[in-house]
Formats: structure tokens, C-alpha cells, sequence
């Protein structure tokens, strides 16, 4: 699994934007913190394509304001391009740490090289990467995303018989969760062989993406029994096209989610979702804890996982009103 921290699980990095021909030498860089103590960090962001997002976004916007961290935060909008150039920009303005959620597993060690040279520390959160030199970074903050797929599926086995057609609704291609959450979905199904991915497809981890793919998968995949979806976004997307359909979400066709933002929540209480796995975004405090530990040169764990749950209808009736996202 720890050869696999940098595919199997989120990544988080404070970085930020622009282009630059990055790095120099260790011996460059200048003691942790400001004049002051300040630490500034570059955080880039995948961007603003679901609830679960923007509550990581505001949870670190908000933690580092607590914690008296200079925060450069840079919006990659899902693009891997726009992250590294606001890693490189990071490097050029000197910040103490640079932390990112990587938009897709791979691509990342020239650049990440670039600011170990530099002497500047890297934190990855919420997705991981995919690299053989884990010296890169000095810590992955985020979720097990194929125990979340485990999740999912021995939920579906454990309360369904006879044979079942499932489509899926997969993350961003390449992207950490979109490729655990289905290695884990799969390997706990495969107990049961009468169940059956008949279909999958990418919805880019938006309810517009859910929406557009489920449109098809009703046109052209009879019999479908069950809905996975990697994120709550998506499965909200899907049950729009199944209600345009003139079909009942969560009665005629199954739905399984992960993340649990409240949007999916509340559609959970209503029956309209089935079961959600909780993926936490609220990485801002542990994150800041981190990031402070690594400028003061501490030790931390080379993985950082975060502590998560699953939902039935029932039990999201009860905790609805107390969710903090």
C-alpha cells in the first residue's frame, strides 16, 4: 500500500501559480517562516467541480486564516497544466510549502524535483500521485479511496440477490479516486458473479457529467439495476436523467455515491440515494498542523489517513441537520 500512496489514496499540496524555470539548490533556500513567523503556503486547488470541493476549499481557506498562514491559493480548473505552472510559480515566490490535490496521478516528478531543489517541502492532500520516488513529497493527507470502493461494494452484496446490472459513473480519468474507487468496487463484487459492471463511463465528477452520461447509459444499456457513483455530484446528475426518464431514483434504479456533501445527504434521506460513502473535505486543520510540523523540520507520517463512515437513509435523517457541509 505504501508503494501505492501515491496512486491508492488523495493527494494534498500547498502550491500556486505562474511559469518559471524552477529551482535552484538546497543551499538556496532561506530559513522556515517570515520575519514574523509566518508561514506561507501555495495551495493549489483542482478546482470547483463539486459540493465536495468547495467544502475542502473553504475548510482550508478558513483553517489557514486560524492558524496564521499566508495562504497563495491557485484554482487549476481540472486542468494538470495550470497546476504545474502554480507549483512553479510557488517555487519562484519562495513559500515555505507547497500543497496540492493532483488532478491525475501521474506527470508530477520533473516539477516536484524542481522544488525539492529548491528546498521547499511538499504536502499532497486529498489525491495521491503515482511515482516511484515518494522523497518528493513528505506526506499524503487524505482518504483511502479503495476502502471507500470496498465500501460501496460490500454494501451492494450484502443487500441485493439474483443477478444485478450495474453502470458507473467514473471520476476524472486518471485521477487517484476515480481509480481506487472502482479497483475497490470491483474486488469486493467479485465475490458475487451474478453482479455485473455492464457499463462505465467518466462524469468528470460533475452533476453535469452524471447527468449527460446516465442520459445515455438509459438509451443504450437495458435492465439497469444500480447506479455507482464515484461522487455524490454525479449520482445527483444521474438521478435527474432517471426522473426525466420517468423513472423513481433509489426505487427503480439503485444508487450508491461517495463523498456524503450535503446535497447527496439530503437526496439520501428522501430514498431518492441508497447508501453513500463518506469522503471527509474537511483536511484544512490537519493540513495546517502539517504543514507547520514540516517548515519546523518534524517528523510526520508518510501517510495521513482521515477518519470516515457510511450513511443509510436512516442514518442520514439523523444527522442531517448537524452536517458541516
Amino acid at each position: 500500500m505504501f508503494g501505492k500512496i501515491a496512486r491508492s489514496t488523495a493527494a494534498v499540496l500547498l502550491l500556486a501559480a505562474l511559469a518559471g524555470c524552477g529551482g535552484g539548490s538546497d543551499s538556496d533556500a532561506g530559513p522556515p517562516g517570515g520575519a514574523d513567523g509566518t508561514i506561507t503556503m501555495g495551495f493549489s486547488q483542482v478546482g470547483a467541480e463539486s459540493g465536495w470541493r468547495t467544502a475542502n476549499t473553504k475548510s482550508i481557506r478558513e483553517a489557514a486564516e486560524a492558524a496564521g498562514v499566508d495562504l497563495r491559493f491557485s484554482d487549476a480548473q481540472q486542468k494538470q497544466e495550470n497546476q504545474i505552472k502554480a507549483i512553479r510559480s510557488f517555487i519562484q515566490q519562495r513559500v515555505d510549502v507547497i500543497a496540492f490535490s493532483p488532478v491525475v496521478e501521474t506527470g508530477w516528478d520533473a516539477v516536484l524535483l524542481e522544488a525539492r531543489r529548491a528546498g521547499i517541502p511538499v504536502i499532497l492532500t486529498d489525491r495521491a500521485i503515482d511515482s516511484d520516488d515518494t522523497s518528493l513529497y513528505e506526506t499524503f493527507l487524505g482518504s483511502d479511496f479503495v476502502e471507500e470502493g470496498r465500501k460501496a461494494g460490500r454494501w451492494l452484496v450484502d443487500n441485493t440477490e439474483g443477478p444485478v446490472r450495474v453502470v458507473e459513473l467514473q471520476g476524472t480519468t486518471g485521477a487517484a479516486p476515480a481509480i481506487d474507487r472502482k479497483e475497490g468496487f470491483e474486488e469486493v463484487i467479485a465475490e458475487r458473479p451474478d453482479i455485473e459492471i455492464v457499463a462505465t463511463q467518466s462524469g468528470d465528477f460533475t452533476r453535469a457529467g452524471g447527468k449527460e452520461v446516465m442520459e445515455a447509459f438509459l438509451k443504450s444499456t437495458p435492465g439497469i439495476d444500480v447506479v455507482y457513483a464515484h461522487n455524490d455530484d454525479m449520482g445527483l446528475g444521474a438521478i435527474e436523467a432517471i426522473k426525466a426518464a420517468g423513472r423513481e431514483p433509489g426505487t427503480d434504479i439503485t444508487i450508491i455515491t461517495v463523498d456524503a456533501v450535503r446535497d447527496g445527504m439530503q437526496a439520501l434521506a428522501d430514498g431518492e440515494i441508497n447508501f453513500i460513502v463518506e469522503c471527509n473535505p474537511l483536511l484544512g486543520e490537519q493540513l495546517m498542523d502539517l504543514a507547520r510540523k514540516v517548515v519546523n523540520g518534524e517528523e510526520v507520517p508518510a501517510r495521513v489517513v482521515t477518519e470516515e463512515t457510511t450513511f443509510t437513509p436512516e442514518e442520514a435523517r439523523a444527522v442531517l441537520s448537524e452536517r458541516e457541509y
